[in-house]
């Protein structure tokens, strides 16, 4: 089956001409033709299967006849990050390149007197992540009642954001009358609520079991000590033959530290984290695409969705905290049909986060044992001996001096002045007893402690 067969346009199978595709993905084949139909979908599929396109170019057609009004934008497409938003603009302009349809982009991170410029003028298509739409909303500067086709796109990762109420109200402010289409890699239980309160009759469709980890990707779990991690990490980079890769870390401040390791180190790295200005990590993303830099060190905004093209190897320097976030993350790799390979750094403290992770894939991600770990036990011939401790030399009497002589310890208090106070002769044999213990003890060589003391006349 080629595009063609799907009832798309001619000026639209030709950009899809340009652009060296001529095949659809089985989710692009059953999701189409549906769309152009005006249905209600629910798309199922893991991350890498071309569900962008599956909305992008049936929407591309619809609105390719009839005309936008200010502040009134005729489709809109939600998007949990920034960067998944800016992706999905892309393809507009890719693939629409032969229709005359206007779009904006609302995200955080830019000039918003410039978005608002373009709302003015009437737009076709308005991409948006949630946060951003409805602060334009709130100040007056967007109307929905146009909007007749909504996209939730990562309907998912809007869970795992909060984004949940934020789409619910959105949706209130939309016609009734519309078309609805919600893609997502799981369905769990607020995600198919969310889709039978707002979605008609809509038409379900799955490409692989939810969850599931991509085939041609080799995953491998390598075991590390937690103190040892970078320099696991850089050894398996020069170990293997990395053309491009990703490395994911859990929190902001270790993705800022090791992507300046990994430069100290000789690596072409590049960093993109939530902290950074969305110029920054635009230009991030501009300089991995184009190969000036090949390894990204990132945290998870960017693991949903980005479609970077030839990722060799994903790289887990920390274990995900939530499982389904490992099955994004490794889809990074082993796109559109190639292969690839996934690592995984776990120490001892990540064993429940792993078991978790194979219980969602349903396997055994196969273990590397101390493969990035140097070896720890060093030859007998290569520790140094140990060195004798000097003695003295035997004093005229021909006995041996000892090295470090003991203190002695006072066995006879002084005589005190009288203080008036009441003699304590019971406690005068306790004494000595326990001062004599102390002086046969060859173990002790300091002062008597102040609390054995007590209670002893003192």
């Amino acid at each position: 089956m080629t595009f063609a067969d799907l009832g798309l346009s001619d000026e639209l199978l030709r950009a899809l001409g340009d652009s060296g595709y001529d095949e659809p993905t089985p989710i692009q084949r059953q999701a189409i033709p549906s769309v152009l139909m005006a249905r209600d979908l629910v798309g199922i599929a893991q991350t890498g299967t071309g569900k962008t396109a599956a909305f992008v170019l049936p929407m591309i057609d619809i609105l390719g006849e009839g005309r936008s009004r200010a502040r009134m934008p005729r489709s809109l497409i939600l998007e949990p990050t920034r960067e998944l938003a800016a992706q999905v603009s892309e393809n507009f302009e890719k693939y629409g390149k032969y229709h005359k349809l206007s779009m904006a982009l609302l995200i955080g991170g830019t000039n918003m007197a410039d978005q608002i410029k373009k709302l003015e003028k009437g737009v076709d298509v308005l991409i948006a992540t949630p946060g951003r739409l409805m602060d334009l909303f709130g100040r007056g500067k967007i109307l929905l009642t146009g909007c007749n086709l909504l996209v939730i796109d990562e309907a998912d990762r809007m869970l795992d954001m909060g984004f949940i109420p934020d789409i619910e109200e959105i949706c209130t402010k939309l016609p009734t009358n519309r078309q609805t289409l919600l893609f997502s890699a799981t369905m769990p239980a607020p995600i198919k609520k969310l889709a039978d309160k707002f979605l008609s009759n809509p038409k379900t469709i799955e490409v692989s079991r939810p969850a599931s980890s991509n085939l041609l990707i080799d995953q491998r779990i390598v075991r590390v000590d937690a103190r040892r991690k970078k320099d696991a990490l850089v050894r398996l980079l020069q170990a293997v033959e990395v053309s491009n890769a990703i490395i994911f870390s859990n929190r902001k401040t270790t993705v800022r530290e090791l992507a300046q390791s990994l430069q100290r180190s000789g690596f072409r790295a590049g960093q993109i984290h939530g902290d950074m200005e969305q110029p920054e990590r635009i230009k991030e993303l501009d300089r991995f695409k184009a190969g000036e830099i090949n390894i990204l060190v990132a945290s998870d905004v960017a693991a949903r969705g980005l479609d970077i093209k030839g990722v060799s190897h994903v790289f887990n320097f920390d274990v995900p905290w939530q499982p389904d976030d490992y099955i994004h993350r490794i889809g990074r790799t082993g796109r559109a049909g190639a292969t690839g390979t996934a690592v995984t750094l776990a120490t001892k403290d990540d064993a429940e986060a792993v078991a978790s992770i194979e219980k969602l894939i349903g396997s055994k991600i196969p273990e590397v044992e101390g493969s990035a770990e140097p070896s720890r036990e060093e030859p007998a011939e290569a520790k140094p001996a140990r060195k004798p401790r000097a003695r003295k030399a035997p004093e005229p009497n021909g006995q041996a001096a000892e090295a470090e002589p003991k203190p002695e310890i006072r066995k006879e208090r002084p005589a005190r002045p009288e203080r008036g106070r009441r003699d304590r002769p019971k406690a005068e044999p306790e004494r000595r007893e326990a001062e004599a213990a102390l002086a046969d003890d060859d173990d002790w060589n300091g002062p008597v402690p102040s609390f054995l003391g007590q209670g002893f006349g003192t």
